[in-house]
Order: structure tokens, then C-alpha cells, then sequence
């Protein structure tokens, strides 16, 4: 059996980049009064980058004295160093460093073709800088969408994006974005915006884009019609026309007709009929809920892959369906009428809007509220509650413009869901710990205790609400 050291090899090649004499080689890094030099050893730096393997060839390097030198204006002195520590020692500690820091260093190892390095990099940008990607988001985008390989990264800031995407559309930056990201945006089919924003704001883009034209469509010419016209050409066609009223049409649209391609717009006069307007935008996440808006639907995604509230959602996130299979205003708000639709279901989460309040609560159970598949087995420790280290309740609060939204995990695991085939006499919907979150009929209970974290918003170790609506989808992982 072979032994390996990789731990000491590490360390002595730190030692050799902080304090060797025999370097061959001293790259110049950064610009104007941000330029430091490092000494270095091409023989490592050709070994561990594909890129300085061709940089320090003899067709391309420049000696003196022996010493090769070259220079690298693009990178910072600080990213540098961070680079050299993880070529020289495979070694990478991201948690002082800033997220532009982070940013130019997935750009610095994209150039430097350090796989490895990249693909932390992206992985850490997404899952450890949300607060910062979500702060200087359109430099992020903007920055992704120009390395070929953050797919991971383009995807997530896309998606972002189609989450709640009339800010960001309507925005200034809306206006900056280069053609291949406006073209990914808008081939999207989960955009949940009024089509009509859309069309307005890329007409605002085109205008943007040439430079020269008047905001004023009443002095244009010709010219300028024929010059929108071609900016727009490839963007056009995926306006979802059939989704713009008739009073919007020929007060927003057909003042443009000159700049929409004969055939479509021919197909608009003829009430949007024929197959190359494309059809509406429908999210890829399925959620129909009179409780909750489909953008909080990300947040549950998170909760579920026990990821941060406010996390990046994942490009796969889309591949969750929700199947509405108990509405309470539909199949009446009580116990039998639950559990009648709910019982052997799984997973589940269920929603809560309580009356007379701006409160909506929740919860997810993986294992559903009805398990009897110990029946009759001799080996069954009888239990009454369904165990889960997974579920988790949770509360949302509107207070005058924010949200205040509050997660609660499960903390005794063996207690996480009441069993509904012991409840005999009907007396819960369904029950969270003990009580933790229950209904029993036209009634909520929430109760303070160990069974889940207390993070809830109430404000006593118990309280009661009336059910105004509540809603039970099974969750689908397709």
C-alpha cells in the first residue's frame, strides 16, 4: 500500500514560494499604483497552469540576465497571491477576502486555465457570497456571461433574475445589458412579468443601444426606423404577443409596426393566431396558491435543499412541481377534508393564511401526516410521530414594505410529524411536533417548544388563529 504526505509536500512548497532564493522568474501583476512583482519558479507555475506552460515557452518569454519576466496587468496583486498560494500549496482560504475579490479571482483562474481553482471559485460565489452577488448583481451577470465556462454561475444570475424580474427589467442596467444575455433573458419561459413591460422596455434597450436616436419617436425618420428595426431583428420574435391585450397593442405596439417583421405582424392583425407568435410564458415551477405569490416558491426550494433562505436558486430548482391536492376554500376548512385528500401523500407542504392578520404560516413534511405501513408488524416499536431530520415550519409577515420571513427546523427529529393513524377521534389536519403548527379544523395552533426551533413570529409560547385559507400541495422532484 502506497503512503502519501500530501499535507507535508504542501507545506514545503509554501515555505519555497515565501522564502526561496532560487526563483527564475518575477512576474509583474496589476496597474498604475496597484503593481507588485512576485518572485516564482517556472518549473512549478508551467507544471500546475496550462496557461504559463505556453507563457514561459521559449517562443514567447522574455529573458534577462538569465531571469524570465513578464507581466500580467490585468490581474491584481492580491488575486495574484492568491493564486500563487494554491499553486504552489493547494491551498485556498476565500472567508477575508471581499467578493470583488472572489469575482476577479474566477476571472483570474479562467485565464490562468486552473480548472479546479474555477470551479470552487463559481461553487463558493454562489453558495457563500449571496448577500454580494444579490448587492452588485449586474456586474456578476455581466462578468459571467463573458467566461464561456460559469455556465453554474449564468445560470443563477438568469434565474435570479426571472424570480421577480420587473425591477431588473425596468432598471437602468436593463438598458447596458450586451446582446447574448438580453437574448437568454427574454428566450426564457419563466419570465413572470407583464409581456407588454417587456416589449416597452426593449424598445427602450434598442434605443439605448444605438446611441444616437431621440427618445421621441415623433422626429424619427426613416433611417431611423430601419436602424431599430435590424438592432431588434433577433429579439423580436420572442415577444409573446398573444399575451398583450388589444387596448395594449394599438396603443404601445403598432406605432412600431415598421420595425416587426412582415410575417408576425401580419399574424398580430389576425388576432394572434398562427404559430410563430410564441405561446405565453409559463414558469417552469408549477404553483397555483391563493396563499402565496410564486416568487416566495424559490425560498421553499431553498429551505427544502437546506440552503440558505436567501440563496442563488439553482438552475434544477425548476424541476420541482407542486400539486395542489387540498384548497381549503374548495374542499372545506376541516379535519376530514384534510386528511381525506392529504393521508398517504408525501412529501407535503402545506400553507396557512390566518384571518384578520397579514400572517401566513407553513410547513413541510417529507413523510407526509399518515404512515400504516407497520400494521400488523410484530417487530414495530409502536411511535405515534413520524420522524425527520427534514421537516421544518416556518412564518411570513408582511410589515409595511418588507417581509419578514422566519424558518424553523425540526430539533427533536423523533417527533418531527404527529401520525395521523393514531389520531382515533380525528382530532388534527395535521400537527407539527406537538402542536408546533397544527389544525385542527377552522383553527391554527402554534405552541413554543423543543420540538422545533422557536422562530416564529408570534408573540406568546402560544397562540391561536383563525383560518381564513390553507392550501396542502404534495412537492414533485422530477
Amino acid at each position: 500500500m502506497t503512503s502519501i504526505f500530501y499535507s507535508g509536500l504542501s507545506k514545503d512548497f509554501s515555505l519555497i514560494l515565501n522564502d526561496a532564493d532560487d526563483f527564475n522568474a518575477i512576474i509583474q501583476v496589476g496597474e498604475k499604483a496597484n503593481i507588485k512583482e512576485f518572485r516564482v519558479h517556472s518549473v512549478i507555475l508551467r507544471a500546475r497552469s496550462p496557461y504559463f506552460k505556453s507563457a514561459f515557452s521559449t517562443d514567447w518569454v522574455t529573458q534577462k540576465d538569465g531571469m524570465i519576466l513578464y507581466n500580467k496587468p490585468n490581474i491584481t496583486p492580491r488575486v495574484f497571491d492568491i493564486v500563487l498560494k494554491y499553486i504552489y500549496a493547494a491551498e485556498l482560504d476565500l472567508n477575508n477576502y471581499q467578493g470583488e475579490d472572489i469575482l476577479k479571482l474566477l476571472v483570474a483562474s479562467d485565464e490562468l486555465l486552473l480548472e479546479e481553482l474555477f470551479d470552487h471559485v463559481q461553487d463558493y460565489l454562489i453558495e457563500k457570497q449571496t448577500t454580494w452577488v444579490k448587492e452588485n448583481f449586474f456586474l456578476v451577470l455581466q462578468t459571467a456571461f463573458k467566461i464561456t465556462r460559469s455556465k453554474k454561475l449564468q445560470g443563477c444570475c438568469i434565474k435570479f433574475i426571472c424570480m421577480n424580474p420587473q425591477p431588473f427589467i425596468t432598471s437602468e442596467n436593463f438598458l447596458r445589458l450586451d446582446k447574448d444575455i438580453l437574448y437568454v433573458l427574454l428566450n426564457r419561459e419563466d419570465l413572470q412579468i407583464d409581456e407588454i413591460i417587456i416589449w416597452e422596455s426593449l424598445i427602450k434597450w434598442g434605443i439605448n443601444y444605438l446611441g444616437y436616436m431621440n427618445n421621441d419617436r415623433t422626429k424619427w425618420n426613416n433611417r431611423n426606423y430601419e436602424a431599430l428595426k435590424k438592432t431588434l431583428e433577433q429579439f423580436i420574435p420572442l415577444i409573446r404577443f398573444g399575451e398583450i391585450s388589444l387596448v395594449e397593442y394599438f396603443d404601445k405596439v403598432q406605432p412600431y409596426k415598421a420595425i416587426i417583421p412582415d410575417h408576425i405582424y401580419e399574424e398580430i392583425e389576425e388576432f394572434f393566431k398562427y404559430t410563430t407568435i410564441l405561446p405565453p410564458r409559463i414558469g417552469k415551477i408549477q404553483f397555483e396558491s391563493k396563499i402565496l405569490k410564486k416568487k416566495f416558491v424559490p425560498i421553499i426550494i431553498n429551505w427544502i435543499n437546506k440552503r440558505n433562505t436567501s440563496a442563488i436558486p439553482y438552475d434544477d430548482d425548476s424541476s420541482y412541481k407542486f400539486d395542489l391536492i387540498y384548497q381549503g376554500s374548495r374542499d372545506g376548512i376541516n379535519n376530514n377534508s384534510f386528511r381525506d385528500r392529504c393521508n398517504l401523500q408525501e412529501p407535503i407542504l402545506v400553507l396557512i393564511k390566518c384571518k384578520g392578520t397579514r400572517k401566513v404560516f407553513g410547513g413541510y413534511a417529507p413523510l407526509g401526516f399518515y404512515r400504516n405501513e407497520f400494521k400488523g408488524n410484530p417487530l414495530y416499536k409502536k411511535s405515534t410521530h413520524l420522524s425527520s431530520t427534514d421537516s421544518f415550519i416556518f412564518s411570513l409577515v408582511k410589515k409595511d414594505d418588507t417581509l419578514d420571513i422566519r424558518l424553523s427546523n425540526v430539533v427533536s427529529c423523533d417527533h418531527a410529524v404527529f401520525n395521523n393513524y393514531f389520531d382515533f377521534h380525528g382530532s388534527y389536519g395535521f400537527n407539527f411536533g406537538e402542536r408546533n403548527l397544527c389544525m385542527e379544523n377552522n383553527r391554527l395552533y402554534v405552541l413554543m417548544t423543543s420540538y422545533y426551533e422557536c422562530n416564529l413570529n408570534y408573540n406568546s409560547l402560544y397562540t391561536t388563529e383563525t383560518i381564513k385559507e390553507i392550501e396542502a400541495f404534495r412537492v414533485i422532484k422530477q
